[in-house]
């Protein structure tokens, strides 16, 4: 069996080099369970699976809710995204919807995530991102899909920084303009 290699894999030693001593992390977080959730947020299917993830569904819009190693994240009146650590029992959400309308899709595949951390997290995003990113403004419990250098991603501002959810095949573009920015822009 062939060895599982994330989509930006190829960049974990540059991500390493560019994070030493400066005012920025970079890096992979690969294989982040990922799943997309379709149900009426006022329907008590909405309920039980708040109740298996340990939070609520959101239903604000652009916000997210953490509980312990589990982010929800509000994608639309009737859709989230749940985050969680690699091999994530995902199969307890579609037991919790049942038979009742709505939807539980692993999209694990579809996205790798990349830590933008450090003080200068903020301003290196800014460089490409049309969000105010300020965390007075969009900080933890928070979320947004937006295009980050025209790649559309879904950012989620951390304690640490940002998680930038980028689809799998823009995932080595995205990492090159971060890299490109954090020389040209932050040094």
């Amino acid at each position: 069996m062939a060895e599982r290699r994330s989509p930006a894999a190829a960049f974990a030693g540059r991500f390493a080099a560019a994070s030493e001593g400066g005012p920025l992390r970079l890096a992979e977080l690969p294989f982040r369970t990922q799943v997309n959730l379709r149900v009426d947020p006022a329907g008590p299917a909405a309920r039980d699976l708040g109740d298996v993830l340990g939070a609520p569904l959101p239903v604000e819009p652009c916000t997210a809710v953490t509980a312990g190693d589990v982010t929800v994240a509000w994608l639309g009146p009737d859709e989230w995204l749940v985050i969680a650590p690699p091999g994530h029992r995902h199969e307890l959400l579609a037991k919790a919807l049942g038979d009742r309308p709505g939807s539980v899709v692993d999209v694990s595949a579809q996205r790798t995530t990349l830590l933008v951390g450090g003080p200068r997290a903020g301003d290196l995003l800014a460089h490409g991102c049309a969000l105010d990113l300020h965390p007075s403004v969009f900080g933890p419990g928070r979320c947004a899909q937006t295009t980050l250098a025209r790649a559309q991603v879904v950012l989620l501002p951390r304690p640490d920084g940002f998680h930038v959810l980028v689809r799998s095949s823009f995932a080595a573009y995205l990492a090159e303009w971060l890299l490109d920015a954090a020389v040209e822009h932050l040094r």
